[in-house]
């Protein structure tokens, strides 16, 4: 019997169970989209209990849309949006709120209050990152805060925090479990645990001083593991039953992984719901001087941690949801393509989407959204152009940080996620960075992180060899812009960020 590994890629916008064979292939895929609640201006929630009902019925979809048997599932892999918070009832299994998702900005003021004198990077040096709303330590403090009985509850211990993957494999092994059923288990990955800003990234361990000056009892959260170990066995029903979860990256680091970028100097690039570029940088954490994160890339196992340099783009992809949801100037998200090749360029129109601030490099909560040069000759075709090439400007950013920090110079660029389908856009890029873009065959490879992962676990596959040998160039687009152009149009975005400073 043929045997495969099952991935669950619970993102910000749907959930997928994606089955993967041997060399990497994809055997089945089922996906479902959850709906964006959006309270007041800047917050955003999901409901936990539509993510993990999603979560079984792409599972179990994927798995008949293939017929496979029983048993032919050997291991699960799980991969998530890594900042979204959740606070759940041990008791109960149910939410004490709606899940707090890695974009909403209700934390700010609780960010000045934490970074007081010392500034944003009052943590930097402990956790490698900023403070920032973006990451899920501050929501956790503001759910405890803010939802009644909730702080009672967490210091009696009661309570569970956990990111998006605690909850799908808390869910997944059993949850409050009964009288013939353990409880599902409590555990995060060193990945994961590393978004909250409350883990040590040299001890890997949660830092108890950060916790106390969050607010935040200990008893909440998750025992921190590795990415690739068996957490638990699958109590779910039918082909599940019983199978090993044995994965867990945060969807970034498992695009990496997924990429095969396991050597140091190794970089992706997701375009996705936001645009988040990673480079390897061994088993030494790097710390940024120019406004990117550091963080754990993986880790396999018993075996050292391996760190990377981050640069994370709040709005990409989610840009053009907002020009077909808000605008209603498209109807799918593919006719963006169409309707940006009405046009040779983008008009001198520049779109910065500073929806949530500006994440990396400029890290500026205080900056809004903006549409800057427009003149009576734009017109949909020039927004819909500058809405791509805002991706791509964005990750010209990022890069030349990275670039900054590490000394490497990017000769190629590995990219992924569901974007790189748009040939315009994959070709803009390669414009605006001087470099090939180069898309693997299978581009799924966040889940194929997740599955990566989980196989390594149980032998599936045998090593980090296996994982290289199955990765294969798809596409590559080749730069064909003159530098003094390609300098012009990045000057010009730039002007057009810094637009956007201090609007809140």
């Amino acid at each position: 019997m043929n045997q495969y590994i099952a991935a669950v890629d619970q993102g910000t916008t749907s959930s997928r169970c994606i089955v993967f064979d041997h060399d990497g292939r994809i055997v089945s895929v089922a996906q479902t989209e959850h709906e964006q609640i959006f309270p007041r201006s800047g917050w955003v929630e999901h409901d936990p209990e539509t993510l993990w009902t999603n979560t079984r019925e792409v599972a179990a979809l994927a798995l008949a849309k293939a017929d496979l048997p029983v048993g032919s599932i050997v291991a699960i892999g799980i991969t998530n949006q890594r900042e979204t918070a959740v606070v759940w009832d041990r008791s109960t299994g149910k939410p004490v709120y709606n899940a707090i998702v890695w974009q909403d900005t209700r934390t700010d003021r609780l960010i000045g209050e934490l970074a007081g004198s010392e500034g944003v990077d009052r943590y930097r040096k402990t956790t490698g990152l900023p403070l920032s709303t973006y990451f899920s330590g501050p929501k956790v403090r503001w759910i405890l805060d803010n939802v009644e009985g909730a702080r009672a509850k967490a210091e009696a211990g009661q309570l569970a925090f956990g990111t998006v993957d605690s909850w799908i494999v808390w869910n997944l092994t059993g949850g409050i479990g009964n009288g013939t059923q353990e409880p599902g288990v409590h555990v995060t990955d060193v990945t994961n645990a590393s978004r909250t800003m409350l883990m040590n990234l040299e001890t890997l361990q949660w830092d108890p001083q950060i916790c106390a000056d969050f607010g935040i009892p200990m008893s909440m959260l998750p025992q921190i593991r590795s990415s690739s170990e068996v957490y638990g066995y699958s109590r779910e029903r039918g082909p599940l039953a019983g199978v090993p979860v044995a994965g867990i990256l945060g969807d970034q680091q498992a695009a990496t992984f997924g990429q095969a970028c396991l050597s140091p100097g190794e970089a992706k690039n997701t375009y996705g719901t936001g645009n988040f570029l990673l480079l390897n940088t061994g088993t030494t954490p790097v710390r940024s001087e120019h406004g990117l994160l550091t963080t754990v890339c993986y880790r396999i196992g018993d075996a050292p941690a391996v760190y990377a340099l981050e640069g994370s783009v709040a709005v990409t992809g989610s840009l053009v949801q907002w020009l077909r949801d808000n605008l209603g100037i498209i109807r799918t998200a593919a006719e963006i393509e169409d309707l940006a090749a009405t046009v040779p360029d983008n008009g001198g129109a520049y779109f910065v989407p500073a929806f949530s601030g500006l994440f990396a490099p400029r890290w500026r909560p205080d900056a809004r959204g903006v549409i800057a040069g427009l003149t009576r000759f734009v017109n949909k075709g020039h927004l819909a152009r500058a809405a791509l090439e805002a991706t791509a400007y964005q990750t010209r950013e990022v890069i030349e940080a990275m670039r900054a920090d590490s000394g490497v110079e990017l000769h190629t660029l590995k990219v992924d996620g569901g974007m790189v389908a748009n040939r315009t856009l994959m070709q803009f890029q390669a414009d605006i960075l001087g470099v090939p873009v180069v898309r693997p065959v299978v581009a799924e490879t966040t889940a194929l992180g997740a599955a990566y992962a989980a196989g390594l676990a149980v032998g599936f596959w045998e090593g980090e060899d296996d994982l290289r040998r199955n990765w294969a160039m798809g596409h590559t687009w080749e730069p064909a812009l003159d530098e003094a152009e390609r300098e012009r149009l990045y000057g010009e975005w730039n002007k057009a960020v810094e637009r956007t400073y201090d609007w809140t």
